[in-house]
């Protein structure tokens, strides 16, 4: 798959034309990535050596890779993708009874590792570290303020739109042990994304600072994006696919009506080439910014799952807009002629303000490709 003339779909006018030739060229490039990354844990790969670090178990990104491996399990029943995803679980629960840093991610740590394993194969340890994970989650919530409490330190009464993806475990459990107290702090904290967070023009702030005590807002701070009043792709796209989420689990239209608001504004300020810019008011003019093709990839699975819960007549732009910005990180982003590089996706941007991991490759800028490409092929297991 790596002869120019057996990549055709990198000339293909539609993503629908290339899908069947990319997803047996992903796999030929997964298949790579195991050898590849072997026992790390992966996060940031920069442009030049194409290696993948290894971070520690308790970090936020640590879910992603295997949860690649599950989907690509799923969806082509090869059990080596299984044989690599199974473990990784159980780290996450060693590392959590040591000194650790867990915190409002846990949904992006359990839910691609052990939710979608029990889902998959009924392992019953798979279940009682997701059921675990969500006890921990909910743990966070601040009742006063109607909020999953962010990170750990001294930050206790900031929360962040990233967490609109992490209600999945929730719902998830909820669902699973007939316990409605799950859903009511997942819904509750959606609320609150969907009122302080998202704003009347579809932007979103990263982060709101609560008073722990009383809860009242204090103010919203920039975080990873260009300041208190840019609009950070990335964070569009937690919260365009994250409110999707929340009304597929609920059926409540207050979530579908936030994440098309989000959705709206994201794809109106999207360049030519249908790849965010890292933040959409970085500067006057976008020319010169860095894309983010974590932020187009995870847009791009919240895009589809706004198409699946709309009649095919509403949900169409949807899709064919993510179909779009499929197609161009495909021929514009990716690593095809670089079978060596250890990522899939290039031009990802983490934090631009501290001037880190910029035009790198993401680990979740990776998932969500495979997830969403996963999606249009048919995959069902819906774990975010």
């Amino acid at each position: 798959m790596n002869s120019p003339e057996s990549r055709t779909f990198l000339q293909a006018d539609t993503l629908q034309e290339a899908l069947p030739q990319l997803w047996e060229a992903l796999q030929h490039k997964v298949d790579r990535m195991i050898e590849q990354i072997g026992s790390k844990s992966p996060h940031v790969a920069t442009r030049d050596s194409g290696i993948y670090d290894d971070m520690r178990h308790d970090w936020w990104t640590s879910g992603f890779w295997p949860g690649i491996l599950w989907i690509m399990y799923e969806m082509t029943g090869k059990e080596h993708y299984k044989q690599a995803a199974w473990g990784w679980d159980e780290k996450f629960e060693q590392k959590s009874i040591q000194v650790s840093n867990f915190h409002h991610d846990v949904g992006f740590q359990y839910l691609p590792t052990a939710v979608i394993k029990y889902k998959l194969t009924g392992d019953e340890e798979g279940k009682r570290r997701g059921l675990a994970a969500a006890n921990f989650l909910a743990g966070r919530f601040n009742i006063a303020g109607n909020f999953l409490r962010a990170w750990n330190q001294d930050k206790t009464g900031w929360s962040i739109v990233d967490s609109s993806m992490n209600l999945s475990i929730l719902f998830w459990a909820a669902e699973e042990i007939a316990d409605p107290r799950f859903t009511h702090i997942a819904k509750a904290h959606a609320d609150t994304v969907a009122n302080h967070f998202i704003r009347p023009d579809g932007s979103v702030n990263h982060i709101v600072s609560f008073d722990p005590l009383t809860g009242e807002v204090i103010e919203s701070l920039g975080g990873q994006g260009a300041g208190p009043d840019s609009a950070w792709s990335r964070g569009a796209a937690w919260a365009l696919h994250g409110m999707a989420n929340t009304y597929r689990y609920t059926g409540d239209t207050k979530y579908l009506h936030a994440a098309q608001r989000v959705a709206h504004y994201f794809l109106s300020m999207l360049p030519d080439d249908h790849v965010a810019h890292w933040d959409f008011r970085a500067a006057e003019s976008l020319d010169a910014e860095p894309r983010d093709t974590s932020a187009a990839s995870c847009a791009a699975s919240g895009l589809l799952e706004l198409a699946a819960a709309l009649p095919p007549v509403q949900g169409n732009p949807y899709r064919k807009a993510a179909e779009r910005i499929l197609l161009s990180l495909t021929q514009n982003y990716a690593t095809w002629d670089r079978p060596e590089h250890e990522a899939i996706l290039l031009a990802g941007t983490g934090h631009k303000p501290a001037n880190s991991n910029v035009d790198v490759s993401l680990i979740y800028g990776d998932y969500y490709y495979v997830e969403a490409l996963a999606k249009l092929l048919g995959w069902k297991t819906r774990i975010f």
